[in-house]
C-alpha cells in the first residue's frame, strides 16, 4: 500500500507577501513543496493531492507537469497528481453562505475537499513548511501499519525548540498526551520566542497568560496521518460547526478542533509520533536567506541531489 500526500497549498502568506508555495529556495530554484514530495516518494508515497485556490490552479498544474513528469514511485510507477480546489462556497447545500465572508473556512475544511479522491491512508502537510526526511518516513510507516484501521489517527510532533524562527515570534499548538502516547489536547500558544535569557516563552491562548515553555515539548506543525474514515467523521463535525457559525465572518474550522471533537466523543484517538527532524519555513520575509542557506547546506552534505529533479 502506498500512502497519499495531501498538500495544503491554498493559503497566501500575508506576512511573507506572496505565493510562497511557488518560491524557489533551493540551489536550482526548488520550492519547499519540491523537497516534501521528494522525501515522500523516498518514504514510499504514491500519490500527491494538492489543495489550491481556483485562481492559481492552472499555474500549479503547469508547474507540476514541468517539474515532475519523470518522477517515479518506489516501485517504478509514475507519481500520480490530483488537484482539488478550496473555495468558500464549497459547503453542504443546506447552508447559505454569508455574502460578506471572505476568509477561508480553515485547514479541516481544506482537507474535506479531497474526500472524493483519497481512499487510502494519507498524510496532510502545509505546502510552505519543511518537515524533513525522518518525518515522512515516520508518517509513511504509520500509514502502512494502519491500512485497515478506523478511528485511529496520528500527528507528527516536533520538538518546540526545532520550530522557532530567529526573526520573530511564532504560534504553535503544544501537544499533551497520555502514557500510551495518545493525544489528549493541542493548546495554541501565541507570540512564542526564545528570549534573551535563553528561555522559551509564549502566551497560552486559553488562559491568556505568558508562560515558560519546555523546548523539548512536542508541538504540531500541521503534519497529520489519517485513515479515509476521517472524512466522514470530520464532515459531520463541520456541519455542526456551520450550524453555529455559518453567519460568522472569521471563524475557521481547524484540524485540531476536528480531532479534539473526535477524541472527546470517543470516535477516534490520535497517536503522537515524535520526529527528530528540524522544521523550517518562511514565516517572515527575513527568514528567506536562512532557508536558502539551509537547503544549500543539505545539498552540500549529500542529503539531497542538486538539481532535485
Amino acid at each position: 500500500m502506498k500512502p497519499t500526500l495531501l498538500v495544503l497549498a491554498a493559503g497566501m502568506g500575508s506576512r511573507y507577501g506572496g505565493l510562497k508555495q511557488m518560491d524557489g529556495l533551493g540551489p536550482h530554484e526548488e520550492t519547499i513543496i519540491d523537497y516534501s514530495i521528494y522525501d515522500a516518494v523516498q518514504a514510499g508515497f504514491g500519490k500527491v493531492v494538492y489543495i489550491v485556490r481556483e485562481y492559481f490552479l492552472e499555474q500549479f498544474k503547469e508547474t507540476v507537469a514541468r517539474k515532475y513528469s519523470n518522477v517515479k514511485t518506489c516501485d517504478g510507477a509514475p507519481l500520480e497528481f490530483v488537484f482539488v480546489t478550496q473555495e468558500l462556497s464549497k459547503i453542504p447545500a443546506r447552508f447559505t453562505l454569508n455574502p460578506e465572508r471572505q476568509k477561508p473556512w480553515g485547514t479541516a475544511h481544506a482537507v474535506l475537499m479531497a474526500k472524493d479522491v483519497i481512499n487510502e491512508p494519507f498524510v496532510v502537510i502545509n505546502g510552505d513548511d519543511f518537515y524533513g526526511k525522518e518525518s515522512f518516513a515516520i508518517a509513511g510507516d504509520w500509514c502502512r501499519a494502519h491500512e485497515a484501521s478506523k478511528g485511529v489517527f496520528g500527528i507528527v510532533g516536533f520538538a518546540l525548540e526545532n520550530t522557532l524562527s530567529e526573526n520573530g515570534s511564532v504560534s504553535r499548538g503544544i501537544c499533551s498526551y497520555d502514557a500510551d502516547k495518545h493525544l489528549t489536547s493541542v493548546v495554541e500558544h501565541l507570540n512564542i520566542i526564545k528570549e534573551s535569557d535563553g528561555v522559551v516563552r509564549g502566551d497560552n491562548s486559553v488562559s491568556g497568560e505568558k508562560v515558560e515553555l519546555d523546548g523539548a515539548a512536542l508541538c504540531s506543525m500541521n503534519m497529520w496521518c489519517f485513515t479515509p474514515d476521517y472524512f466522514e467523521k470530520s464532515g459531520a463535525i463541520f456541519e455542526s460547526f456551520l450550524e453555529e457559525n455559518i453567519s460568522e465572518l472569521k471563524k475557521e474550522f481547524y484540524i485540531p478542533f476536528a480531532i479534539d471533537c473526535m477524541i472527546k466523543s470517543g470516535e477516534g484517538k490520535c497517536d503522537v509520533l515524535a520526529t527528530p527532524s528540524r522544521w523550517f519555513g518562511v514565516t517572515y520575509k527575513e527568514d528567506r536567506p536562512a532557508v536558502v542557506a539551509k537547503f544549500a547546506e543539505l545539498v552540500e552534505k549529500g542529503i539531497y541531489p542538486s538539481p532535485l529533479y
